[in-house]
């Protein structure tokens, strides 16, 4: 049975899920403060999506979509998805749930750019992710990855 992906609503629970990851950030405590301060629970205008087994958060990713005009890698220029904060937990990895999040993604149809973690870069080139290179006005430190759907190549610098 292929896990499923599901659309993370920023609540509390969410949020208590988030703390077993390694990967919590900035952007997981501002939401904490947001929810606390307005009590919106179940927002659905969240950018993460995960994977329960059974009733616990075992992977997860945000994914943002990036306008057209702020496209620096596709050609085309194009909306396209920024993937971040990729994650499973330890127990869980190696079982495909991250590769099921990537194809989750990938459906969307549009380019998706990412900074991959330390010791990851195998599995994303497993998910057909490829190198760019190098800018150092575009890339800001950053060192991407990009995967291309049919018809889209590398923006010529």
């Amino acid at each position: 049975m292929v896990p499923k992906v599901e659309k993370l609503r920023v609540n509390f629970k969410t949020l208590e899920e988030f703390k077993k990851f390694k990967e919590y950030g900035i952007q997981e405590l501002s939401m904490l403060e947001d929810l606390e301060a307005n009590m919106i629970d179940n927002d659905s205008e969240s950018p993460f999506y995960g994977i329960y087994f059974g009733d616990k958060l075992v992977a997860r990713m945000s994914l943002y979509q990036i306008d057209a005009k702020f496209d620096r890698y596709f050609y085309p220029p194009q909306n396209y998805l920024e993937l971040w904060k990729l994650e499973v937990l330890p127990d869980y990895q190696g079982k495909g749930f991250g590769k099921v999040l990537v194809e989750f993604a990938k459906g969307f149809g549009l380019p998706i750019k990412t900074n991959p973690r330390v010791q990851s870069r195998s599995f994303w080139e497993y998910m057909e992710f490829t190198n760019v290179d190098y800018d150092m006005e575009r890339d800001r430190g950053e060192n991407p990855l990009v995967w291309y759907p049919e018809g889209v190549e590398l923006q010529q610098q």
